[in-house]
């Protein structure tokens, strides 16, 4: 069975159609491993969960901060954005099946021999501890306190993991790394301020996966999150992100030989939007 890796879809439900119709023009069953963001922005959120859902046992999805952000505004932690484009989940006769379905999604993966997140991985981590940290947060997010976590869990602080870490911190710091981070200094350290389109990093902090000597160098991380950076192929690193939303490339990455699918979108939403 080959296995694709396939980037941020944050509601384009259409092209999601389009780029499986490809995928299994060349692999009629294969595997397939969502990298985050499913919804949110984009016109279709709703049509989009339906339809990853649907795929069953054939796909997975690691979560994404927009995913997230879903479930904390369905409990009325957190208010929309301008941007959001949430209302038809909120308002769906099945709202509570997709949530309790997307709710259950792991934020990592390893297969292959990829190790796949929504964002990046802090330069401290090996693979084994962060298919184990991912853990301690999805078995609360499984959990029945799962709204008490998401009502603890935004903020940047901590911004530097410790081993030593309990409580709601250790949990934050957890989901920051999986689903938030871009930059970082040397020693870990994340900036997650940065937001709006920015994309310079501050002095002192360079781009997550560029870190010397990060402990994940021996295992290619597959990764979305951050559009601007486009499709990059390198023997341990994939980042998948294309800017569907943003009017560029929904993509896929066939795991087994790195052979590239993509569909080209639409302009959704204006770059830098909020």
């Amino acid at each position: 069975m080959t296995t694709y890796a396939i980037g941020d879809l944050q509601g384009c439900c259409p092209k999601l159609t389009e780029l499986l119709e490809h995928i299994h023009a060349i692999s009629p069953a294969p595997r397939l491993i969502f990298v985050g963001d499913l919804v949110n922005r984009g016109p279709k959120s709703l049509e989009t969960l339906r339809e990853v859902r649907d795929l069953g046992e054939r796909a997975e999805v690691v979560l994404g901060n927009h995913d997230l952000h879903l479930l904390a505004v369905a409990c009325g932690l957190r208010k929309q954005h301008r941007s959001d484009t949430l209302d038809d989940v909120l308002n769906a006769p099945d709202r509570d099946e997709l949530l309790d379905w997307l709710r259950r999604r792991p934020l990592a993966l390893f297969e292959n021999g990829h190790l796949l997140v929504h964002a990046g991985v802090p330069p401290q981590w090996t693979a084994q501890q962060t298919m184990a940290l991912a853990s301690e947060v999805e078995e609360v997010l499984r959990g029945p306190h799962w709204v008490d976590f998401l009502a603890q869990m935004y903020g940047n602080e901590p911004a530097k993991w410790d081993d030593a870490l309990e409580g709601a911190d250790r949990l934050r710091c957890i989901v920051n790394a999986l689903t938030r981070i871009r930059f970082c200094t040397a020693d870990g350290k994340m900036d997650l301020s940065v937001s709006k389109g920015v994309e310079t990093e501050l002095p002192g902090y360079m781009r997550w996966f560029e870190v010397p000597g990060r402990k994940t160098e021996d295992v290619p991380v597959v990764f979305g999150h951050w559009s601007t950076l486009g499709l990059i192929m390198q023997p341990n690193l994939i980042s998948l992100d294309t800017g569907c939303l943003w009017g560029g490339k929904l993509s896929a990455v066939c795991l087994e030989d790195r052979r590239v699918v993509q569909v080209d979108c639409p302009q959704y939403q204006r770059p830098g939007s909020i």
